[in-house]
């Protein structure tokens, strides 16, 4: 089972001696970050930092004509080219690479306001989630996939948050308390743009009807409101709404999030031909956010990815998970199981061989661990540890 770990350019870059530790562990390739959120992360081994802060930003030289009008367009981290200088290094040290580029979670600039940002069934805007309904949106996630796919250093993507972003947001001081639960998290990650609500118009739901059944939803089951009535139980999702206004929800979404895949697809073939596209997905069609919703059947079937990225950092979900893509997948895809290897995140890497015999069993097709520049120096020999056991 081929395994591979995640990485930021600036673990490597500048150290002369990472990209020999990093293959020193016995990976066959790395997920190096092309294009990130907003991030604050430690740096154990570099000589010259330990924490790391940097907004949402791309970390290759961009292609200044590329860019030049639109509404949308990638800022660029300093110092220049660090992806093109590690990746460069990890190359020489024998790993294959694969880029990784986020991209509905904030990582362009918006020029017109918050006009491309997600707007739930209040008003409110989510400056960090980007709205896929919006065809500036779909145009940027398009353009920006399809550069990272043209670096030469890149032997992969990988694409996170490449559909619907919502509430979620990990690099914030989070305070929106009893709003976490699954039901308010899917709620409030519904988009009320007018791009979206054109959108459940088309699809036969009436937007104003559509906003004002989610927002009596909530206020119900959070005692939200004028009223302040509190929730006499917690709510299950499916009891929030009606069954055919959720319907036509999840239908409209759907169809944007595919028609999204798509085009980003569409545009990463066209640019860099036999070049492997792996997504990051959830088989659950209410998430928002870094692995968001899409049925496995339609993500890697005709026109699709050739892989899925499934997050398992939860050691109950991960071989229901794992299980339930594996039988909708065609024969042949790619399904890659993350696991948190990182004590310091809550990961437990000393139950790492465990964990990816119980995935591999289920069906994952290889592994990604989360995250070789995170670990410590105990983290790092779980993860030579496993790498060495599966050779």
């Amino acid at each position: 089972m081929l395994v591979s770990a995640n990485l930021y350019p600036w673990d490597v870059d500048a150290d002369p001696g990472a990209a020999d530790r990093i293959a020193g562990l016995g990976l066959a390739e790395v997920t190096l970050a092309a294009a990130y959120h907003g991030v604050r992360a430690v740096t154990p081994f570099h000589p010259r930092h330990r924490i790391v802060t940097r907004e949402a930003s791309v970390y290759y030289r961009t292609d200044v004509a590329r860019w030049r009008g639109a509404p949308l367009r990638p800022a660029e981290a300093g110092p220049a080219g660090s992806f093109e200088r590690a990746a460069g290094r990890l190359r020489a040290s024998g790993l294959r690479v694969n880029a990784w580029a986020v991209l509905a979670h904030g990582c362009g600039a918006v020029a017109d306001g918050r006009s491309c940002c997600v707007r739930n069934a209040y008003g409110d805007s989510y400056p960090w989630a980007l709205c896929i309904g919006t065809p500036a949106v779909r145009d940027y996630a398009a353009a920006l996939a399809a550069e990272v796919a043209t670096l030469g250093e890149a032997d992969a993507i990988e694409l996170e948050a490449c559909g619907w972003y919502g509430l979620d947001h990990g690099s914030a001081h989070d305070k929106t308390g009893e709003a976490a639960g699954p039901a308010a998290r899917f709620l409030l990650s519904v988009c009320f743009c007018p791009a979206c609500a054109g959108a459940y118009g088309r699809a036969g739901a009436d937007p104003e009807e559509l906003r004002a059944a989610v927002c009596s939803a909530l206020d119900r089951a959070f005692g939200w409101g004028a009223t302040g009535a509190a929730p006499a139980v917690p709510v299950d999702p499916d009891e929030l709404l009606p069954a055919d206004v959720a319907a036509a929800l999840l239908g409209a979404r759907a169809a944007l999030a595919e028609g999204l895949m798509r085009e980003v697809i569409a545009a990463v073939r066209a640019a860099a031909p036999g070049k492997p596209v792996l997504v990051h997905a959830d088989p659950d069609p209410r998430a928002a956010g870094s692995n968001p919703g899409y049925d496995p059947a339609v993500l890697l079937g005709p026109g699709g990815a050739d892989g899925i990225v499934l997050s398992c950092w939860d050691p109950a979900r991960a071989v229901p998970l794992v299980t339930s893509v594996a039988a909708a997948a065609p024969p042949g895809s790619r399904i890659a199981a993350s696991l948190l290897a990182v004590a310091g995140l809550g990961g437990r890497p000393d139950t790492l061989a465990e964990q990816a015999q119980a995935v591999g069993a289920a069906g994952a097709t290889e592994l990604r661990l989360y995250h070789a520049g995170l670990a410590s120096p105990s983290d790092l020999a779980a993860i030579r540890a496993l790498c060495h056991a599966r050779r």
